[in-house]
């Protein structure tokens, strides 16, 4: 990450406060591994921000930099005159990490006392007054050369990844919603005005793409990663050649229209028409990196975007499935094998698709991909399109590695959730899917911080 640094100042305090600051804040974010710009030291007085024309003078600073910086940090060594913060960061459309510096007891005289306690109060009321977004982490104040502030440079950082990721995205529809998922409804245009464009494609383009790559030079290496990814060993080869062939497919849809997260018709037609099941094809895409939902859940497709941007740079789409016996804070979460191999205990096996080899016949589903999600802590998210706005939940869980049946079908875990009943009716009287994304990791914070403070989304916490 890059961050643009701005240091406030109000003037009857001592200037090396200042001058401490900005070699403070500067070694903070190198030991994190960060990028910094900082204005001219000698533009203003002591290098830092008071005045009105101060303010200008950074915004022009700002403005030849804010497409190399990820976000902001105001640094309040003092209390900090607000005068020239609002000019600086009036047209700023990336987050603002406010950071203050505390007191210490024993040196609080007129002559070492700083105030930026008070002063980080002043600066958020006046940004609420002029509708500029910031982000205030606790504690209220902290050193930058603290553990404290270390761990708010990791908070803030993943913010901006979220918030610079969610603002201006594309998610590929990829088939029509099949019409036994009404559930998975969607409204474009609500999803526009949040600066999400839906690029739609009919399978039949899949189909035809697919037929003609028969043969295409990257399929040997391309299966052989397959190879590497999961355990292919009960898939014949014409099989194993036809997953590589859509996977080709889709991501040259993706390069193409420069797709960034894609939801997925997975049944009726692949394995109905194409004799295969994509499961697995899903699974390796968000192995890649590009988010995929299936049952063309654009929804879901949306939060697994801000999920893989927050984390460990892969997400899934599970069901919410299943009780786990009678405790009532467990469920077990599966899909049908989506799940990247990051997520799982293995790479997976890859089978004959039981539900639809029920359907179609024995052997035309092939690319299901069977095993059980590894135990972590996890954090979950799904989102809707109702009444013209984009609305999600999110919380955090942990899958415990506790036994499922081998005879149970597909990918599964068993989820500990605190408030389970609770959220489950939250979910069902509320609209919204029965699918739900995840990632590993503790993230709320982070997610609740860029739904709430810059994003154009309803926002429920548990």
């Amino acid at each position: 990450m890059k961050f643009a640094l701005y240091f406030a100042n109000r003037g009857f305090f001592p200037g090396e406060l200042v001058d401490a600051a900005r070699e403070e804040m500067t070694e903070a974010l190198k030991r994190a591994g960060h990028e910094f710009v900082a204005m001219d030291k000698s533009l203003t007085k002591y290098g830092a921000v008071e005045t009105k024309a101060d303010g200008e003078r950074y915004a022009a600073f700002l403005k030849e930099h804010e497409d190399e910086v990820d976000g902001a940090i105001l640094c309040l060594p003092n209390f900090g005159d607000e005068n020239g913060a609002v000019p600086a960061f009036r047209h700023f459309k990336k987050p603002i990490l406010i950071q203050a510096y505390p007191d210490e007891i024993g040196r609080m005289s007129f002559e070492e006392r700083r105030d930026a306690f008070c002063g980080k109060l002043s600066i958020m009321d006046m940004f609420r007054q002029f509708g500029i977004r910031f982000t205030a982490l606790e504690p209220h104040v902290c050193h930058p050369l603290s553990p404290e502030f270390a761990r708010q440079i990791d908070v803030f950082a993943c913010i901006c990844a979220v918030v610079n990721g969610m603002r201006e995205f594309s998610i590929g529809a990829i088939g029509a919603r099949t019409t036994a998922f009404k559930t998975v409804r969607y409204d474009e245009l609500a999803l526009q005005k949040a600066g999400v464009t839906v690029d739609t494609f009919d399978l039949s383009e899949v189909f035809a793409r697919t037929e003609a790559l028969a043969g295409d030079e990257r399929l040997p290496g391309l299966k052989k990663e397959y190879l590497a990814y999961s355990d292919f060993s009960a898939v014949p080869e014409e099989k194993l050649d036809l997953i590589a062939r859509v996977t080709l497919a889709i991501l040259d849809l993706v390069k193409e229209y420069r797709l960034d997260t894609l939801a997925l018709r997975c049944w009726n037609e692949f394995p109905s028409v194409m004799k295969i099941s994509v499961c697995v094809v899903v699974g390796f895409l968000n192995h890649l990196g590009i988010p995929c939902a299936c049952e063309l859940d654009v929804g879901n497709a949306y939060a697994m975007r801000a999920l893989t941007l927050a984390g460990a740079g892969v997400s899934t789409c599970l069901d919410w499935n299943n009780n786990y016996g009678d405790q009532k804070n467990k469920c077990i979460l599966f899909h049908c094998g989506p799940v990247a191999r990051e997520l799982m205990t293995d790479g997976g096996k890859v089978s004959d698709h039981k539900m639809f080899s029920k359907t179609w016949g024995k052997g035309c589903a092939f690319g299901a991909c069977e095993g059980r999600i590894a135990p972590c802590d996890f954090t979950f998210l799904s989102a809707k399109t109702e009444d013209g706005k984009i609305s999600a939940y999110l919380g955090e869980g942990k899958f415990t590695g506790e036994p499922i049946e081998e005879a149970f079908f597909g990918c599964g875990g068993v989820a500990e959730i605190h408030d389970l009943e609770k959220i489950l009716r939250y979910i069902g009287r509320n609209g919204y899917r029965h699918h739900v994304s995840v990632t590993p990791g503790q993230l709320k914070e982070v997610l609740t911080e860029a739904f709430s403070a810059y994003l154009d989304c309803e926002l429920t916490v548990f």
